[in-house]
């Protein structure tokens, strides 16, 4: 990935809560552009409520600190490294570190297949609780995910801890050229069950990148951000 300056993807995600069969949640597309010299961090996409309701997003990440403009309001600024942040940016290249550290911690978890001119690797979980498999690093990066919806169902009277939930499955994939090595597509999928008045709400979560090609242009701030 590193013989070129930058890179295009088109990002893709949803996401839905269900209890009793009423459903809530959202969709999202974005085009990120990703540069490695300097290395920086450009999305611009739009979110949509289930309600249809849309808003666009646009997000930078440039030497540690990210910054965040939702609809009409204003930019907010974050380090890079806050959770709120991490869920926010879709950084597919990104993924090939954290595959190197899902061998290094339990290589025995990632499964390699190569087919035609692809090499897929590749993690997953069936329905665990999750204090059984939290410490891996990608049910981390799931529960990250999850945090800020299971905050806002605690506000709204659903007192599950995390010890009591189940993480109903998991699998995260990352595609890449069988003769360069370069991503050619990153997916990760997971669900939790979390229990309430004798049922489970669902959450679901399903992120989609795929590459585009080459990006020759430059990522800078908007004029005041700078």
């Amino acid at each position: 990935m590193a013989a070129e300056k930058g890179w295009t993807f088109a990002v893709r995600g949803q996401e839905s809560l269900v209890l009793q069969g009423q459903a809530s949640g959202a969709s999202y597309a974005s085009t990120v552009r990703r540069t490695l010299a300097p290395d920086a961090f450009q999305s611009t996409g739009t979110i949509t409520t289930s309600k249809g309701v849309r808003k666009p997003e646009e997000i930078f990440v440039l030497d540690g600190t990210g910054y965040v403009k939702e609809g009409t309001a204003g930019w907010k600024e974050q380090p890079a490294s806050d959770p709120d942040m991490q869920n926010k940016v879709e950084d597919p290249m990104a993924a090939i570190e954290e595959f190197r550290s899902y061998v290094k911690e339990s290589g025995g978890d990632v499964t390699l297949t190569r087919k035609g001119g692809e090499v897929r690797l590749q993690v997953s979980v069936s329905s665990r609780k999750l204090p059984q498999v939290r410490d891996r690093a990608y049910v981390k990066a799931a529960v990250r995910e999850l945090n800020p919806t299971l905050k806002q169902l605690r506000s709204a009277g659903v007192s599950a801890t995390e010890d009591q939930l189940t993480l109903s499955s998991l699998k995260q994939t990352l595609v890449v050229d069988a003769d360069t090595y370069r991503i050619t597509s990153h997916r990760f999928q997971f669900g939790f069950l979390i229990p309430y008045g004798g049922q489970n709400i669902t959450y679901r979560q399903d992120v989609r990148e795929e590459n585009k090609g080459v990006f020759e242009g430059s990522i800078e701030l908007p004029t005041g951000l700078s």
